[in-house]
This record gives C-alpha cells, structure tokens and sequence, in this order.
C-alpha cells in the first residue's frame, strides 16, 4: 500500500515537471520569436522587400525630402551634377539624440538590387545627423534635423532608386525614404488629352509617350526597358505594364487608347494653417489649449458636382507660419479635424491622401465612421502651413484604391504625369534610371 502511495506520487511528480518543462519551451520559443522580431526590425537590406517612405517612430514629425532649391519637387537628382536632395524631420521628443544614415540601392520596384556597398557609394556605408536646431517660440517643442546630400560621405556611383534609412543608436530603424539618381540619357515628349474612348472622354486622362534614345543602345526594349506613370506621384493608381506600341530608330514609341488611361478625378481640397490668428475660408474654429484644434468646414461628396476651378498645388503641402522667420523651426503644430458628411460606405475604408500621407494609403489618415453624427472624422498633428487634400475609398474586396467615388472625375482637372524610365541590359546587374519627364493636364481646360 505504501508503495502504491509512493509510485503515484512519483507519478504526478512526474506530469508537473513536463508540464513545466512544456511551458518552458513555449515562453522560450516566444522569446525567440521576440528576439527575431527586433532583429528583422534592424536589417536595412532585405531580399524580396519593397521598401516605401514609411516611418517607424511615432514621434517623427513632418519628413519632407525634395532637390534642393525646390521645396515641391521630387527627390531626383542628375548623376554626377551639383544637384544636392534635403532631407528635413522634426522629433517631438524635443531631446538630442544621435541618429545615422545611411543608403542603399534598389530596383524599379524597389526591391533590394543585392550590390555590395562600393557598388553604388563612393562613401563610407554611413554618417551621423549633425545639423539640427531645438523650437523656437513654440507650444509643442520639437527638434528639427536636416540632411543634405550627396557630400563627402555619401555620394551615389550609379543611377537608379535609393532608399536613405535613419536609424538610431540602437540600429534601429526611425524611418525610410525614397530618392532617385537620374542619367542624362534620353529625352520624352508627351501628349495629355482627353482619352480617346468615347466612354471615357469626359472623366479621363489618356497620356501618350515617346522616349528618344539616340546614345543607348537597346537590344529588346520589350524586356530591357521598363516605365512607370504616375498621377501626381500617387502610387496606388501607377500604370508600370506598359510595352512600346512602336519601335523606331531611336525612338520607342507609348500610344494606346486604353491601357495608359487615368482617371482625371477632381481639383485638391485645401485648408491653410500658416496663421492661427484669423481664421482662413476653411477654418470652422480654432480652440487654443495645449495645442492648437483647428475644426474644418465639413466637405461632402463631389461625385455628381459640376467640375469646378480650384487653384491647387496638386496635392501637396508647403511648411509655413505667416508670423515667423524661420518656418523649420518657428511653425507649430496643431491638430487638424476633418469631417466628410456622408453615409455609411460598406464597400470599403476612407483615406485623407496627398503629400502629407506619403501618396499612399496611411493607416493614421484613415476615418472612422460617427454612427450618431453619421459622419466621417479623422483629427492629425500637423504643422502650419498650406495643405491639399482628397478622400480615397480603399475597397474591401479587390484592395484598389478609387479616388472618384467621393470625388469625382473630371477630364477638365489639373494634373502632374510623372515618367520614369528604367534600363537593364542583358547580363546587367541593376536597372538604372534613364529618363524622367513631369507634364501636366493644364491646357486641357
């Protein structure tokens, strides 16, 4: 008998031990997994990863990126030139701390190309963020940092996409941005009109191209040349599955009726917050606390409006306060709410897109829908200055992007084409940016 006790003691002895040891090696696996996490959130070249401008610190504020002399343009620069780019961002954190950069190449879908580093800088694989100045005069203390480059660290050797990655002391990632080096290597002339379909004629842009190549040569354009359109550089709607029509001396030639089509949608929505003194024709109220609130007028659905004339800076944005002298470090921030009166969508989730959201579908510019107020609202932390905007609907199903649903689309309407053209001859290894060329839908109205 005691014996038996003795044998079931040992028994259930036995069951906790494995049951601790189980358990063990389950908080272990998720340490491990823990530990993977952070390490995957420190690589900054990743195979079969598409890199965007995206930012991992919520307390990174206002990155603009454009060539330098040129607040609204794009970060491109000629290979090889004097062309500078600026990187600026402001840190709520409002405390120094000793951030580093570095770049890397990629692909036309920006994607790691794999080069090894002296492949594509001539500098050292990183540098330190050493030009910053604290907020002046300000309710929300910032620190704003500023990067100008190429310089004696980092100087890009080929052309092509780049991706600059901030990273802390730690090496961990703050934030990603994207930049471009050009070759002088072609010339494209374009033609915007109204598309050629008869369907289409009133609510669409048809963008036809031709690329000159006189000192290139190219032995299969069909698989040795890719180009990307884009409308105002938004990156959901870009057309990249475009093969010449006609293939001439020199000459590649992009003429379609239908597949280089976009819709024209409508003229930006705006607000201006350079001044906190008055209120501006889109401000409702400003309530002073802490911060700043600044309510907007409600918009409401354009799909059915008439088109009308907006003057607009074709969704971006411009960093100013009207009372200051340096707007980098005098402009404040604010909250900014916004309201689309409108009913319920079950097709899809609302976006605010423009500069300001990276021309991409951000989860932070996303609505929420009042059920009581039956409206949409989002409130963002921005700094003055001057703003466009449009509402996007992200469909549920299919994931695309459709910005006439609550806009509208209007052949009349005013937009930038952006053309990149990328080459990667046989035995190549990486594609480089060879042609690039802005139009706009101007005359069309």
């Amino acid at each position: 008998m005691k014996f038996h006790k003795i044998s079931t003691a040992i028994f259930f002895i036995s069951i906790i031990l494995m049951s601790c040891s189980t358990k063990n090696k389950f908080l272990l696996g998720q340490n491990n997994a823990s530990k993977k996490f952070e390490l995957t959130n420190t690589i900054n070249e990743s195979d079969n990863f598409t890199y965007e401008n995206k930012t991992y610190s919520s307390n990174i504020k206002t990155i603009l990126c454009y060539k330098k002399g040129d607040e609204l343009s794009p970060p491109i620069i000629y290979l090889n030139s004097n062309e500078k780019i600026i990187l600026k961002f402001d840190d709520l954190d409002a405390h120094r701390k000793n951030y580093k950069y570095s770049i890397f190449h990629c692909n036309s879908n920006w994607e790691n190309s794999n080069l090894i580093h002296n492949e594509y800088n001539s500098g050292f694989k990183y540098e330190n963020v050493i030009n910053y100045n604290h907020s002046f005069n300000t309710n929300q203390k910032y620190i704003h940092y500023e990067i100008e480059f190429p310089n004696n660290s980092i100087q890009p050797l080929i052309s092509g996409n780049y991706v600059l990655r901030l990273f802390d002391e730690l090496d961990s990632t703050v934030f990603f941005r994207r930049f471009m080096i050009l070759e002088n290597s072609t010339f494209i002339k374009s033609n915007i009109k109204k598309a050629t379909l008869l369907s289409d004629r009133d609510s669409k842009h048809e963008i036809d191209f031709t690329i000159y190549h006189p000192n290139i040569v190219i032995s299969n354009p069909f698989s040795e040349i890719k180009v990307i359109v884009k409308q105002n550089n938004f990156e959901a709607t870009k057309i990249d599955n475009l093969k010449p029509r006609f293939i001439k001396e020199g000459q590649l030639i992009y003429d379609y009726e239908d597949r280089n089509n976009f819709n024209g949608n409508n003229e930006f929505r705006y607000f201006d917050i350079k001044s906190l003194r008055f209120l501006s024709d889109r401000i409702n109220k400003v309530n002073n606390l802490n911060l700043d609130h600044v309510y907007l007028f409600e918009d409401k659905k354009r799909s059915f409006d008439l088109y009308s004339i907006l003057p607009d800076l074709n969704g971006n944005f411009i960093i100013k306060k009207q009372e200051g002298w340096d707007s980098s470090l005098e402009a404040d921030y604010t909250f900014v709410y916004f309201t689309l009166n409108c009913e319920k969508i079950n097709l899809g989730d609302i976006y605010l897109i423009g500069g300001f959201s990276d021309w991409k579908i951000n989860k932070d510019f996303k609505l929420d829908y009042n059920i009581k107020e039956q409206k949409y609202e989002a409130n963002l932390l921005l700094k003055q200055g001057y703003y466009n905007y449009l509402y996007a609907l992200k469909n549920y199903k299919n994931q695309k992007v459709d910005i006439s649903f609550i806009e509208g689309s209007h052949y009349e309407t005013r937009n930038n084409y952006y053309i990149y053209v990328y080459f990667k001859e046989i035995g190549e290894k990486y594609e480089r940016l060879i042609g690039y060329h802005i139009d706009s839908s101007n005359e069309l109205f």
